[in-house]
Parts: C-alpha cells; sequence; structure tokens
C-alpha cells in the first residue's frame, strides 16, 4: 500500500529495522506523520538529529507493555509495523519473565489497543526462531504471531487487521554474527559453533521493503515469508575474515544447525508467490481457494520444507562481500 497521507507508527522505531523503515518510507512516500514508539529517549534523540528530523516526524516514548500509552500513541494512526522486541537470546534466558512480559503481553496490548483505536493494519515482525522454538525468545515470538493471526477473529465489527512476517538473519542489525567475526578476526582465530551450520541472509533495506510490500497485500490472517539466500557458516567466515583459521566450539544452548521459515506441517496451508510464500494458518480448506483465485500462487506440496541447508538459492563468498559494502555505504 501507498503511505502517502499515512499516519504511520513503528514500534521499536529507533531499532536498526526502525531506522530502515523510516529512512525508506520518507523518500519512497509522503506520509502524513510518522511516529516512532520507543522506550529511549536517548536512541530518539539521537535519531532527529541524525537527519530523522522532517516535518512529518513524532517521536513518541513508550513501552508496548502500558496499554493505557498505546491507546494514546495509536489516536489517528492508520498503519502500525510492530518491530518492538527483546531478542538477544542469552539474555532472554536469563530474562525469561521480561521477554513474556514485552513480547507476549506487548503483543496483547497493541492488538487491544489498535482494534480500539479502529488502526487499519498491523503488521509484526516475527523471526524463524519462531518455528518449531528450542529458546525462549522464538517460544514467546511464537506466541506473539499466534496472537496477531487470531487477532483478525476477534476485532469484531472493528476494520483492524493483523498479519505477520517471518524472515532470517539481518545483515548489519545488532548482535549479527558479521561484526563479531570481523572484531574476532584480530585475535588469530574465528570461534565456529558447528561447521555445518547454515543460515538464511536478508538485508535491512530488502526486509523493509517486503514488509512494505505485504502491507499491501495483507488481508489479514497470513504470515508472509520471503524467499531468501542460504549460506554456510564456513564460507561466511571466509568471506568475512579470509585466512584467518577457525576453531569449533560447538553449538551453543538454544541453537539450531538450520534454519527453517516453512515447516512441514504448515505446507499444506501455503502457497508459493514468485518472491516468497504465504502461510494461511487460520484459513479453511475454502478460503484458501479463495485466496487462490484473487491473489494467484500454488499451494505447496504437503511434505515441502523451506529450510536453509536443503535451500536451492545460496549465497558466495563475493555475493555476501557485496551485501556488506552495500549495507555499510548505507549506514553512512
Amino acid at each position: 500500500m501507498s503511505l502517502d497521507d499515512k499516519v504511520v507508527l513503528i514500534t521499536g522505531g529507533t531499532g536498526s529495522f526502525g531506522r530502515k523503515f523510516v529512512e525508506v518510507a520518507l523518500s519512497s512516500y509522503k506520509p502524513r506523520k510518522i511516529i516512532v514508539f520507543s522506550r529511549d529517549e536517548f536512541k530518539q534523540h539521537e535519531m532527529a538529529v541524525t537527519g530523522f528530523d522532517k516535518e512529518c516526524m513524532r517521536y513518541f516514548l513508550g513501552d508496548v507493555r502500558d496499554k493505557d500509552r498505546l491507546y494514546r500513541a495509536l489516536d489517528g494512526v492508520g498503519v502500525v509495523v510492530h518491530a518492538a522486541a527483546l531478542k538477544q537470546i542469552p539474555a532472554c534466558e536469563y530474562n525469561p519473565i521480561e521477554a513474556v512480559k514485552t513480547n507476549v503481553m506487548g503483543a496483547a496490548n497493541l492488538i487491544d489497543a489498535a482494534i480500539e483505536r479502529n488502526v487499519e493494519k498491523v503488521i509484526a515482525l516475527s523471526t524463524d526462531k519462531a518455528n518449531a522454538p528450542v529458546n525462549l525468545y522464538g517460544a514467546t515470538k511464537l506466541c506473539a504471531d499466534k496472537l496477531f493471526v487470531a487477532g483478525n477473529s476477534y476485532s469484531g465489527v472493528h476494520k483492524t487487521r493483523f498479519s505477520v512476517v517471518r524472515y532470517g538473519n539481518v545483515l548489519g542489525s545488532r548482535g549479527s554474527v558479521i561484526p563479531v567475526f570481523k572484531k574476532m578476526a584480530s585475535s588469530g582465530s574465528l570461534p565456529i559453533t558447528d561447521p555445518r551450520m547454515t543460515r538464511f541472509w536478508i538485508t535491512r533495506e530488502q526486509g523493509v521493503k517486503f514488509v512494505m510490500k505485504c502491507l499491501d497485500r495483507m488481508e489479514g490472517g497470513e504470515i508472509f515469508v520471503p524467499k531468501l539466500p542460504s549460506m554456510s557458516i564456513m564460507d561466511m567466515a571466509r568471506a568475512v575474515a579470509p585466512g584467518v583459521p577457525t576453531r569449533v566450539v560447538g553449538i551453543r544452548p538454544g541453537e539450531k544447525l538450520h534454519e527453517v521459515l516453512v515447516a512441514r506441517d504448515e505446507a499444506r496451508v501455503t502457497v508459493e508467490l514468485d518472491d516468497g510464500f504465504v502461510i494461511l494458518s487460520g484459513f479453511d480448506r475454502a478460503m484458501i481457494e479463495r485466496y487462490l483465485k484473487r491473489n494467484g500462487g500454488k499451494l505447496c506440496a504437503e511434505e515441502f520444507c523451506y529450510a536453509s541447508d536443503t535451500n536451492d538459492w545460496w549465497l558466495t563468498e563475493t555475493d555476501l562481500n557485496g551485501l556488506i559494502e552495500s549495507d555499510t555505504a548505507e549506514k553512512r
């Protein structure tokens, strides 16, 4: 959908995704208002003084744990992008109740407030780790995804519609393995959890543009998954720090060997499009058939699984270095 003349609010708006979303929205559209909703006043100040000070920009201090504050912030808002979350796996494991309060209860608060304020569209960011989760972060995001899909059922007479975007590792985001590898290269070796490990990769700009495309497509209840390239951890290490030896340290608690973005159990309700997949988890067979007629695409085979180790699109070392250079240039 066009964001021209729209009032858009992004939770967690000072994060790496939020900043890129605002940047693309300002350069590609003419929104009436963009509201950055987050709890860190210093990050909001930093954002405002580094080019995000257009007339349409608003900075709103608040926490998704506070429903009353969300209710106030959503006054007159038409579109919400939900990017606020606690996502560092070790921190979530050590502080589980905090992760639940932000990632689960925060999602529930946003759903209730959006319905009451008659927001038109809400799209939430998810993660591959929500698929068959093995850590608390993934479990909280799975729960949040279920809440957003179910939100379409209890919005009642209200017009609010909810959808989810699920993708893999974001190049250049906080906590990404790439800056960690670059920093550790000077120590003489790189720690590899398991040489068999593979991951999906997406850049911040690709993620933002996919979310914007999904805002246009969404009818409510979908989980959107982009088609992404995979890369092995060993190829990544060679690309980021060529010639630096590696050492195997073992897989960490809460970590998977490979990522799965569409599981086999989801395939029977998943539609494949040219640029991605749409999981219609809350739809019955008749609704899926109607969705196919309206939007095209094809239903995935029942045994289909979209995993990083069986993907047919792979990044080379040259490809990754090109993406890193592009991402670095964007940050300047």
